[in-house]
């Protein structure tokens, strides 16, 4: 019983170090990043490209991923209050849920998938094949040219298709609750402007931007510091995208605490 204790505790102290370290090491990536940002934006070129990149590719799936979001939230709360509600409240709840929680959460996993993997492979990718330390030996800063513009690009971008997903969440949502349950679309939309709050669109939009920040961040920072080939290039996206799926988590659940 002693042995297994000790094993725990030193288990226990090992992952408790090793993720101080890790968030020590991307702590001081981010802020040479943060370093770069003024350089970056003299080459605004690269900004915009991967603007196009990261964001513009990325509106169909989002706007598929919408349509669904809308369906199933009008089920939802239909299956949850249609006995204790009126229909007329529909609208309500559903932009509640959209602007606050369902846009910018479901949106920012889903670019996740997309984005964060793109970019660990893609950095990794130069990583091993030795692309990067070419670019240092010849003085060209890789956080200038590579990181900072990635970084740039998703914090601007993730906001964008945020707005986008709502829109077409609460779009799909009305047509669905005309389609399925009879709701005609004024009552629906009359609903929606009861217990809307600019606080509610803000809210949605910082949130996109913490997360736009978190996944280009884990992207760059585990895509940039692969070893190992085209193994490690796998590894790397795999960390890279589970880690920015557990930070969009715990990042929502500070900003819902620090504003509401």
């Amino acid at each position: 019983m002693k042995k297994f204790v000790d094993d725990v505790a030193v288990q226990f102290g090992t992952a408790t170090r090793e993720s101080i370290e890790q968030f020590g090491n991307i702590t001081l990536f981010f802020f040479r990043i943060v370093r770069a940002v003024p350089s970056a934006l003299k080459r605004f070129h690269l900004i915009v490209e991967q603007m196009m990149r990261l964001g513009v590719s990325s509106i169909p799936i989002i706007l598929l991923s919408s349509m669904f979001v809308g369906a199933i939230s009008v089920w939802q709360v239909q299956y949850l209050f249609a006995d204790a509600v009126p229909l007329t409240y529909l609208g309500s709840a559903v932009g509640k849920a959209v602007f606050t929680e369902l846009g910018p959460v479901l949106t920012a996993l889903v670019v996740t998938g997309r984005i964060g993997a793109k970019l660990a492979a893609e950095l990794g990718t130069m990583k091993v094949t030795e692309q990067i330390d070419a670019m240092t030996c010849l003085s060209l800063d890789p956080y200038c040219y590579l990181l900072a513009p990635r970084m740039i690009a998703g914090i601007i971008m993730l906001p964008v298709l945020t707005i986008f997903a709502s829109f077409f969440a609460i779009i799909s949502a009305q047509v669905l609750a005309e389609i399925a349950l009879g709701l005609r679309s004024p009552i629906f939309y009359q609903g929606l402007k009861w217990l809307f709050r600019v606080q509610d669109v803000i809210i949605c939009l910082l949130k996109a931007f913490v997360f736009g920040g978190v996944i280009t961040l884990s992207g760059c920072y585990y895509g940039f510091l692969t070893k190992g080939g085209a193994v490690g290039v796998g590894k790397s996206t795999k960390k890279a995208v589970v880690a920015a799926m557990v930070l969009i988590l715990v990042s929502n659940l500070i900003v819902i605490n620090v504003l509401l």
